[in-house]
């Protein structure tokens, strides 16, 4: 039986977070950023690049992905519902897109974009009463490139 573990040491890691909502990603980011150090990787291992907000998120975790440069990514953001459709547009398309990056690269991309009806709640989820899902994402990565390593590659 094939089990990823949480052993992280040299391997490299990307973060692509969100901008916007920052004062939700800036917490998903220390959180995942704290992950990586408990288990083993050293600072110059991960990178953190910022995109715009959540829908641009697939595009840069695309080009991390497709530089062969890192062993996974965790892809952070918070889209909180408005009075509008734009939260189902964004959540949606990020979520597919970021799953797609991972199909098509075979790079684990980690998602840890809150989707949330209040302010609140992703706080709660970025470090508050629900944890933190940027810790959560990161070991997600961990375990996904640990569990690649060991599947065969034929």
């Amino acid at each position: 039986m094939t089990e990823p573990t949480l052993e992280a040491g040299g391997r490299r890691f990307a973060v692509a977070a969100s901008r916007f909502n920052r004062v939700v990603t800036d917490r998903l980011v220390e959180g995942a950023v704290a992950c990586f150090r408990q288990h083993g990787v050293s600072e110059d291992d991960v990178v953190v690049v910022w995109a715009p907000g959540a829908f641009e998120l697939p595009l840069v975790a695309s080009h991390l992905a497709e530089s062969g440069t890192y062993d996974a990514v965790v892809c952070l953001g918070a889209v909180i519902r408005g009075e509008t459709a734009h939260f189902e547009h964004v959540a949606g398309q990020a979520a597919s897109g970021i799953q797609q990056v991972s199909l098509e690269t075979n790079v684990p991309c980690a998602f840890g974009v809150l989707t949330t009806d209040t302010l609140e709640q992703a706080l709660d989820r970025a470090g508050g009463k629900h944890g933190n899902k940027g810790w959560d994402a990161a070991a997600s990565a961990i375990e996904m490139a640990s569990l690649l390593d060991d599947l065969p590659k034929d």
